[in-house]
């Protein structure tokens, strides 16, 4: 017999992850439950390989997963693993494998299903570029009050993450909407909002943050004092949620020093908030329980 999850047990776990989207957005509706699993465990994938720098000439990151282990990890036979990485590969475009010669395993490079646009991207795109362009007038108040810089909390400086992004720059526009759309849905953002209506300034200034992070051009971005490469940050980014957001914004509402850096002190918690979840609400309820007795 299994136990139950008791206080912030839940949050001790590894996990693959399988992107919302692959369930929510119309272009992968046909995709299979299992092809979208295996999916998530290439994306979990990827973190050894950036690690390795396994990279072709064009700076792609590659993964190497044979047939045999895919056979092991979803415990199905020859054929099925074949049939699921044809799905992703020739109905979905999720991936593309690269022949390296015989004997050797393919190399397996993971598309970034945020790259798509679609229609939502599309229109939202219209509207971002018709807010922060200079020839025509913005769509709407909230728009416009919306792409402003956040001065609340310190943010005034949040602008400094992303040299990219301009009115003209139309393909830096484009890659901004199709992150903002996934992390709005990752995050729960509207689901936070609702709960936290005291917090909306702080949460639309996360979300902010966090955009212009995994758009950044540079090489390196400054996490508590270390310079990170972009595309580990990029990849923690990534797995952030609800639970996550949720973290952070107690984590303000608990601290009673003085922030200096508000920019800095969010990248370092972002950052970290993957590995360090678990251990804060450990630590919480266990002072909470400890503390009464």
């Amino acid at each position: 017999m299994f136990d139950y999850f008791y206080g912030a047990q839940a949050e001790q776990f590894s996990f693959y992850r399988v992107p919302k989207v692959l369930f929510t957005k119309e272009q992968f509706k046909d995709l299979s439950s299992e092809a979208k699993i295996l999916y998530g465990i290439m994306l979990d994938k990827l973190d050894l390989s950036v690690k390795n720098n396994w990279t072709d000439d064009q700076g792609r990151v590659y993964i190497i997963y044979t047939i045999e282990q895919i056979m092991r990890d979803l415990c199905c036979g020859n054929k099925k693993a074949g049939q699921l990485l044809q799905e992703l590969e020739e109905k979905a475009g999720l991936i593309e494998r690269k022949r390296q010669g015989l004997g050797k395993p393919n190399l397996i490079f993971i598309k970034n299903f945020i790259s798509n646009v679609d229609n939502s991207v599309e229109r939202h795109f219209k509207k971002c570029q018709n807010d922060t362009s200079g020839s025509v007038l913005p769509t709407s108040p909230e728009m416009s009050k919306r792409h402003g810089i956040n001065t609340n909390h310190n943010y005034t400086d949040l602008n400094d993450t992303n040299p990219i992004l301009s009115g003209n720059d139309t393909e830096g526009m484009r890659e901004r909407a199709r992150y903002e759309e996934y992390f709005r849905e990752s995050l729960s953002i509207d689901i936070l909002l609702h709960d936290n209506p005291c917090e909306k300034e702080t949460i639309l200034g996360i979300l902010d943050l966090i955009i212009d992070t995994v758009c950044s051009h540079r090489k390196t971005i400054r996490i508590a004092g270390d310079d990170k490469p972009t595309e580990i940050v990029k990849s923690r980014f990534m797995k952030l949620d609800q639970s996550h957001m949720e973290y952070i914004l107690h984590c303000l509402h608990e601290n009673t020093t003085k922030v200096r850096n508000m920019k800095q002190y969010l990248l370092t918690t972002l950052y970290n908030a993957p590995t360090t979840i678990s251990s804060y609400y450990q630590a919480w309820v266990n002072n909470d329980f400890y503390g009464q007795k």
